[in-house]
C-alpha cells in the first residue's frame, strides 16, 4: 500500500478533476442522442428538427432552477430526508442493540441468526406490494421499506464487530475486576463502534438508496416520486437528471454526517491498527 501522505489540496482537487472529467463525458454523451426528426404537415411540406434526448450539463441548471424556485425543490428533499431518517433510525434503534446481544449471547446468536441471514438477501424492493397493502400509499409504506433495507446490514454489522472484538480486550478487562454489564459498556461497545459506525454508513446508503424506488411505487411525493413524474410529464429528462444530481448530493452529505462519528474519542480507541 502506498504510504505516502497525501497533501491538503489533493483532498479537493482530486474529486474536482474527477467531476470534470465526468462533466465532458456527459456532454459527449448528450450530443450522441441527438438524431434528426422529420415531420410532416397537412399541406405535405417537411420539417427537420434536431432532437437531443438526453439533456447536457447546461439544459440542466435552468431545470434545478425551476424545481427550487416552484418549492418543489424544498418540499420533495423534505419528505424523502424525513421518510429515510425516519425508517433509518428505527432500524438502528432496534437492530444495534439486538445484534450486540446476539453477538455476545452465543445463544440467541443461534436462535435468531437463520432468520436474520434468510431474510437479508430479499431486496426491501419486493416488500413494496406488502407494504402498499398494508400502509396505503402513505409514509408509513416508504419507511417500512426502509426500515427493512437498513435494518439487515445494521445488525449483522453489529453481530459480527462484537464476535471480532479481540479476546485479549475482555481477558484484559476482567484481570482488572471488570465484569458484567460495566464490561460490556466500556469494553464490548466502544471496541465494536467503529465497526457498527461502517454498518451504519452502508445502512443509511442503502435506505437512500431504496427511499427513490419506494417513492416510485408506494408515495405521491418525494425526489423518488419526482424522477418518475417527471419522466411521465412529456420526457421532462432535464428534471429527471436534476432530480437524479440532487439525490447524489444529499447521499453524499448523509454519509459525511455519519463519518463524523468517528470523531469522537469513544469511537477512536476502538480503531486497531
Amino acid at each position: 500500500m502506498n504510504t505516502r501522505p497525501v497533501r491538503r489540496y489533493e483532498a479537493w482537487l482530486l474529486p474536482l478533476l474527477v467531476a470534470a472529467v465526468l462533466l465532458v463525458l456527459w456532454h459527449v454523451y448528450s450530443w450522441w442522442t441527438e438524431y434528426d426528426l422529420t415531420t410532416t404537415a397537412a399541406d405535405g411540406s417537411t420539417e427537420t428538427r434536431r432532437i437531443r434526448i438526453f439533456p447536457t450539463p447546461f439544459d440542466t441548471f435552468p431545470a434545478l432552477v425551476e424545481l427550487a424556485s416552484d418549492g418543489r425543490l424544498l418540499r420533495y428533499t423534505v419528505a424523502s430526508l424525513y421518510r429515510v431518517l425516519t425508517g433509518f433510525a428505527v432500524a438502528a434503534l432496534i437492530g444495534i442493540p439486538l445484534g450486540l446481544w446476539a453477538g455476545w449471547q452465543k445463544r440467541v446468536y443461534l436462535a435468531i441468526n437463520p432468520l436474520v441471514q434468510g431474510l437479508r438477501p430479499i431486496s426491501p424492493l419486493a416488500w413494496i406490494p406488502i407494504a402498499v397493502l398494508s400502509f396505503g400509499i402513505q409514509d408509513e409504506a416508504a419507511i417500512f421499506i426502509i426500515f427493512l433495507g437498513a435494518f439487515f446490514p445494521i445488525v449483522t454489522g453489529t453481530m459480527t464487530a462484537v464476535q471480532s472484538i479481540p479476546l485479549v480486550y475482555v481477558r484484559s478487562a476482567q484481570n482488572f475486576g471488570v465484569t458484567g454489564f460495566e464490561l460490556f459498556r466500556r469494553v464490548v461497545f466502544p471496541a465494536a463502534l467503529p465497526q457498527i459506525i461502517t454498518s451504519l454508513r452502508m445502512a443509511l446508503g442503502i435506505g437512500w438508496l431504496v427511499v427513490v424506488a419506494a417513492e416510485m411505487n408506494a408515495v405521491n411525493s418525494g425526489l423518488g416520486f419526482l424522477v418518475i413524474d417527471a419522466r411521465n410529464m412529456g420526457n421532462r429528462y432535464d428534471l429527471v437528471v436534476a432530480a437524479m444530481i440532487i439525490i447524489g448530493v444529499i447521499g453524499i452529505g448523509l454519509d459525511w454526517a455519519v463519518r463524523r462519528l468517528e470523531l469522537l474519542d469513544e469511537v477512536r480507541w476502538g480503531f486497531r491498527k
